[in-house]
C-alpha cells in the first residue's frame, strides 16, 4: 500500500524529495505560462473590440443644427450639372435631395437630386469612411436635404439612370440639413413613370395634385415650369423688341369684363365686385391712353364649370393691344410672328426640358410653318364638310370639328400651329368688328394648335356710337359697360389684340393631354386647394 502523502513516479515508484519538488516547480511554470497566455488573449481581444468601436468618420457625417444664419461659411456649394468629366478629381461640395439609397456590406450607393438633375454617390469604408458613417447614411429618409463633399470621378460605363452619366462623386462627408419624414405621400420614382408603361406603381391625378410640393419634384414636373418660364420670357422678349409697353390692371373690376354671367363675385366693403374675366378693357383705354402698343401677363378669372382636360377657373393670360394703321392684318401678322419666335425659341434653348418631358410623356415634335400658316373660316368649313362634318356657313366650331380641323391642317399643311381668320360676326362678342365688305363675317380671329384654341382675338370697335349699337343688338345692360364705352368717346385710334392662355400654350407644344400639368396649382370647379 501507498503511505500517505508519498507521490508515485511513472513507474509506480516513490519520487524523491528533489524529484517531486521538480514536478511542483515545472507544474507552476505551466500555470504561469497558460496564465500570461490567456491575458494576452484577453488584452488582444480587449484591443480588436476598441478598434472595431473606434469611428475613423467622427466628424464627418451627421444632422446639422437648425439653420437660424448664425454664421456665414465662406463654402462655394457646386451645382450638380456642374459635375461632369471636366471637374475629374476635383473636391467639390454639393447641396441636393437624397433621392434613392442603396447599401450592401461596406458601400453605399445613392442617388442626389437637384431640381432636373441627378448624380450618383459612393461611400466605402476606408481610412476615412467607417461602417458607423455607412450605416448612418443608410437610414437618412428619402427626400431629406443633405451637404455632400465629395470626390469627382469619371466612370467606365455610362450611369443611365442618372442625368450626369458619365461621373459619380465619392463621397468624403455627408451631413443632413433638413430631415423628410419617414412616411411620403407619394415615391417620387412612381411619380416619375408613365403612364400605363408596365407592371410598376404609377400616381394618379389627384394625388398628385393634394401633393403638388411633391410631384412639382419630379424632373418632369421641373422641366415643364422652366420651358413655361421660357415661354414668357420670349412673349415679353418678342414684344418689347416690337416696342410694346408692359403693363399691369386691376383684377379687381365692377362690372363683368366681357358682359356675361361667368365671372366671380366678391365682397368689395360694402358693395360687390367682381374677378376680371380678362385684362381687355385696360389694354383699351391703355391704347386710348396713347400707349400703342400694350401686353400684360397675370391671373385671368373664369366662372365656368367646364371639367375638361383643358379648363381652368384661373389661369395664367398673356394679353397684348396694338393700334395699327390700316388693317387688322398688321397685328395678326406681328401676333403670328411672335409665335413663330416663341416655337423656335423654345427648340433652341430648351430642348433639354422638351427631351426629358418627352420621356414620360411621349409626344411627336411641335410643328410650325414660318410665315405662320392663315386661313379663312369659310375654308375651314369646307374643308371639315368634305371630311363628313355638317354645318352652316356661320355655325361656331365644336370641340371635336376644331380637333378635327387640327388633323386635316395637319395632314395638308404639315403644321401644328395656324391661324383661322373671319369668324362669322354671329359667333363673336359685341365689340368685335364687322368685316367691312360683307357683315356677315368679322374681322376676328382664332390661334391654334394641335387642333386646340390657344388665342381668341380681332379688331375692337373703337368707335362708342356704333360700339353703344352692338352691345344693344347683343342685349347688354348699357349701364353696366358705360365706363368701357366712354373711353372711346375723346379720339380713340384703330386697334385689335389678342388673349393666351399661358398653361394652354405649354401643354399643347410639349403634347400632354391635361392643361393641369401645366398649372402649378391648378385651380377648378372641383379644386381650390393646395
Amino acid at each position: 500500500m501507498e503511505q500517505q502523502g508519498e507521490t508515485p513516479g511513472p513507474d509506480g515508484q516513490q519520487l524523491s524529495k528533489k524529484a517531486l519538488k521538480k514536478q511542483q516547480k515545472d507544474a507552476e511554470k505551466a500555470a504561469k505560462k497558460a496564465a500570461h497566455k490567456q491575458q494576452a488573449e484577453q488584452k488582444q481581444d480587449a484591443g480588436a473590440g476598441e478598434q472595431e468601436n473606434e469611428d475613423v468618420a467622427e466628424g464627418r457625417y451627421g444632422n446639422l443644427p437648425l439653420n437660424q444664419s448664425r454664421e456665414k461659411v465662406q463654402r462655394y456649394i457646386c451645382k450638380v450639372c456642374e459635375l461632369t468629366s471636366e471637374l475629374k478629381d476635383k473636391r467639390v461640395w454639393i447641396r441636393a435631395r437624397l433621392h434613392t439609397s442603396r447599401a450592401k456590406g461596406k458601400q453605399c450607393f445613392f442617388v442626389l437630386r437637384q431640381q432636373k438633375w441627378t448624380v450618383q454617390a459612393l461611400a466605402a469604408v476606408g481610412d476615412n469612411i467607417s461602417r458607423q458613417m455607412i450605416k448612418f447614411i443608410a437610414s437618412i429618409t428619402k427626400e431629406s436635404i443633405v451637404d455632400v463633399e465629395g470626390t469627382v470621378r469619371t466612370v467606365d460605363q455610362k450611369i443611365e439612370s442618372c442625368s450626369q452619366d458619365d461621373v459619380e462623386l465619392h463621397v468624403e462627408q455627408v451631413w443632413v440639413v433638413s430631415a423628410s419624414a419617414q412616411r411620403l405621400p407619394l415615391q417620387i420614382e412612381d411619380a416619375s413613370r408613365p403612364e400605363g408603361g408596365d407592371d410598376l406603381a404609377t400616381v394618379n391625378q389627384d394625388t398628385r395634385l393634394d401633393n403638388r410640393f411633391l410631384d412639382l419634384r419630379t424632373t418632369t414636373s421641373q422641366s415643364i415650369f422652366q420651358l413655361e418660364a421660357g415661354v414668357c420670357q420670349l412673349f415679353r422678349e418678342y414684344l418689347i423688341g416690337k416696342h410694346f409697353v408692359e403693363i399691369h390692371t386691376p383684377k379687381i373690376i365692377p362690372a363683368a369684363s366681357e358682359g356675361g354671367a361667368n365671372v366671380f363675385e366678391v365682397t368689395y366693403f360694402k358693395s360687390k365686385a367682381y374677378l376680371a374675366q380678362s385684362p381687355q378693357l385696360y389694354k383699351q383705354m391703355a391704347i386710348c391712353a396713347d400707349f400703342e402698343r400694350v401686353f400684360t401677363i397675370g391671373a385671368v378669372f373664369r366662372a365656368e364649370d367646364s371639367n375638361t382636360h383643358r379648363h381652368l377657373t384661373e389661369f395664367v393670360g398673356l394679353d397684348l393691344e396694338m393700334a395699327f394703321n390700316f388693317h387688322y392684318h398688321e397685328v395678326v401678322d406681328l401676333i403670328g410672328d411672335m409665335f413663330v419666335h416663341i416655337f423656335k425659341g423654345l427648340q433652341t434653348r430648351y430642348a433639354e426640358e422638351i427631351s426629358m418631358v418627352s420621356k414620360q410623356f411621349p409626344a411627336e415634335p411641335f410643328k410650325f410653318l414660318e410665315p405662320s400658316l392663315r386661313i379663312e373660316y369659310i375654308e375651314a368649313v369646307a374643308m371639315l364638310r368634305e371630311a363628313g362634318v355638317e354645318m352652316g356657313d356661320d355655325e361656331d366650331l365644336s370641340t371635336p370639328s376644331e380637333k378635327l380641323l387640327g388633323r386635316l391642317i395637319k395632314a395638308k399643311y404639315d403644321t401644328d400651329f395656324f391661324i383661322l381668320d373671319k369668324f362669322p360676326l354671329a359667333v363673336r362678342p359685341f365689340y368685335t368688328m364687322p368685316d367691312a365688305n360683307n357683315p356677315k363675317w368679322s374681322n376676328s380671329y382664332d390661334m391654334f394648335m394641335r387642333g386646340e384654341e390657344i388665342l381668341s382675338g380681332a379688331q375692337r370697335i373703337h368707335d362708342p356710337e356704333f360700339l353703344t349699337k352692338r352691345a344693344l343688338e347683343h342685349g347688354c345692360e348699357l349701364e353696366k359697360i358705360k365706363g368701357y364705352i366712354d373711353s372711346f368717346r375723346y379720339g380713340a385710334p384703330p386697334h385689335a389684340g389678342g388673349g393666351i392662355g399661358l398653361e394652354r400654350v405649354t401643354m399643347l407644344y410639349l403634347g400632354l393631354d391635361n392643361v393641369r400639368k401645366t398649372s402649378l396649382f391648378p385651380r377648378d370647379p372641383k379644386r381650390v386647394t393646395p
